[in-house]
């Protein structure tokens, strides 16, 4: 296979966590939020809404909630997903939602068809985007986000389908190992490898 930018891009993004305190060109990220606009949807009912947060009081409360929801959760999970969890320092304490300059609450409107795939195709054209404007995220969805969508006023009929804390990474972390082509594409039926092509 020849060059291909997209390509690229997806090989070089990675998760990231850790964000200097650089700030970020509020038109960057707008220009990432367009090109998610530009994603296909069911119906084309484009039910992607985007509340984008500077203030640094809203990102405190915002991260105070979603703590309080990953306590809960840590407190429970048990088994593989526990040690799966640990061994990658992974714990409740979310300060990437209050350390990066910018979060995004991306919220898809539930009346709509297929709001959900809709909205998380359009999250990726979100994370590609940010990858050519060399900003990085994570896609963080509390597992219960009633209180977040109340601080910031969302009505009822959506849902926050996911949080993007947006900034210059600082995390130096490798980017986790990916499955090869071969190892996920069948040719004409299941089993039958790509690679004999």
């Amino acid at each position: 296979m020849g060059t291909n930018f997209i390509l690229d891009l997806a090989k070089r993004r990675k998760t990231v966590r850790r964000f200097s305190s650089t700030q970020v060109n509020l038109k960057d990220v707008l220009v990432a939020l367009e090109t998610a606009c530009q994603a296909p949807s069911g119906a084309n009912s484009q039910p992607w809404r985007f509340v984008v947060i500077t203030n640094s009081q809203i990102k405190g409360k915002i991260r105070e909630i979603c703590e309080r929801i990953e306590r809960e959760f840590y407190s429970k999970v048990n088994g593989e997903l526990r040690e799966w969890l640990l061994a990658r320092g992974f714990s409740w304490k979310k300060p990437f939602l209050e350390e990066a300059p910018v979060l995004v609450l991306i919220l898809s409107e539930t009346k709509a068809p297929y709001s959900t795939e809709s909205v998380w195709l359009a999250i990726g054209y979100i994370l590609l985007a940010l990858e050519e404007l060399n900003l990085g995220t994570v896609t963080y969805t509390p597992s219960n986000a009633k209180g977040v969508l109340d601080e910031v006023d969302v009505p009822d009929g959506f849902r926050l389908e996911a949080i993007l804390p947006i900034g210059v990474s600082t995390d130096e972390k490798s980017k986790e190992p990916r499955l090869s082509l071969d190892e996920v594409t069948y040719m004409n039926s299941w089993g039958r490898s790509v690679s004999t092509l």
